[in-house]
């Protein structure tokens, strides 16, 4: 994997989110600071519009919600969990509490998108990984199983 998709820094564990406008405020924030996009409300409405779209609701609490804009300046993955479920019209009906964010610039969306997006998905169907992610208790411990899904 492309090792500047993922940044320690663009790791948020075990935030107080309540609704999914929440979810992609933070994600927006963390890609305005972190140098990812330069208008976060562009972010945001690429998300909810990737959303109503079909759901990112993946299974267990996990989601991966995803935008393509201009505003994007480089590929990133942005991690967000939150200490509540949130209603995320997953596949299992499930609410979500994990959220994997891929950004990605516009002018990228068919390569760089399509093989993260992959690499999550793989990832992410076995379920001691769902549990290991789920389950971390640092952002480090986070990294190390993303970087391993990219390995």
């Amino acid at each position: 994997m492309d090792n500047t998709l993922l940044d320690i820094n663009q790791i948020k564990l075990k935030q107080k989110l309540t609704t999914q406008e929440e979810v992609f405020q933070l994600i927006s924030t963390i890609a305005v600071e972190q140098g990812v996009a330069s208008d976060p409300d562009e972010v945001i409405d690429g998300l909810l519009k990737r959303e109503q779209e079909s759901t990112t609701g993946f299974q267990d609490g996990f989601a991966i919600p995803h935008a393509q804009v201009d505003t994007i300046k480089r590929p990133a993955i942005i991690i967000v969990s939150s200490s509540v479920g949130i209603e995320w019209n997953a596949l299992d009906g499930k609410p979500a509490t994990f959220f994997i964010a891929l950004l990605i610039p516009k002018q990228e969306a068919g390569t760089t998108h399509i093989q993260a997006l992959a690499s999550i998905s793989r990832m992410l169907i076995h379920e001691e990984k769902r549990e290991a992610l789920a389950q971390a208790e640092n952002t480090t411990t986070v990294m190390e199983e993303l970087l391993g899904a990219f390995a």
